[in-house]
């Protein structure tokens, strides 16, 4: 197996969209859509990336940043091609990313039932914050769906 890591583009949705919704922990909205995906790109040129083996992808990962901090949203990776480095060499590449753009810190969102996204996270050093709580307000029409 060789993998190549290259930067996202819409070309990817398709296969990336596949991944995120198979992987475990991994959570789809409204703003996964190809049109959100293609905008988020757009704001955030090469920070996010696709894992590819042949012509099959397996692995991607969003990044971009708001001028001050990171984030990093659905890094997944085949379940066929989980602990070889993929997502360390995915997430890597977008910390590279945004140092190239002199963003100093970087967060992610774990969610509390995912055990094995946390540990996973927790062997490549980032730090769990006890002292904040995530609050989030959906800006959507009612009527619209919240699904992909």
């Amino acid at each position: 197996m060789r993998c190549i890591i290259k930067p996202m583009s819409l070309d990817d949705y398709d296969e990336a969209l596949r991944l995120w919704q198979t992987a475990e922990g991994v959570g789809l909205s409204e703003s996964d859509t190809r049109a959100a995906i293609a905008s988020y790109l757009k704001r955030n040129p090469r920070m996010s990336f696709v894992a590819r083996d042949g012509k099959e992808s397996v692995g991607a990962v969003l990044c971009g940043h708001d001028g001050r901090r990171g984030c990093l949203y659905h890094l997944a990776v085949a379940p066929t091609h989980r602990r070889k480095g993929i997502g360390t060499k995915l997430v890597t590449r977008c910390l590279a990313a945004l140092k190239r753009a002199h963003i100093q810190r970087c967060n992610i969102f774990v969610y509390n039932h995912n055990a094995d996204g946390e540990r996973f996270w927790r062997r490549k050093g980032w730090k769990k914050r006890a002292d904040l709580c995530m609050a989030q307000k959906y800006l959507g029409s009612p009527r619209s769906k919240r699904s992909c």
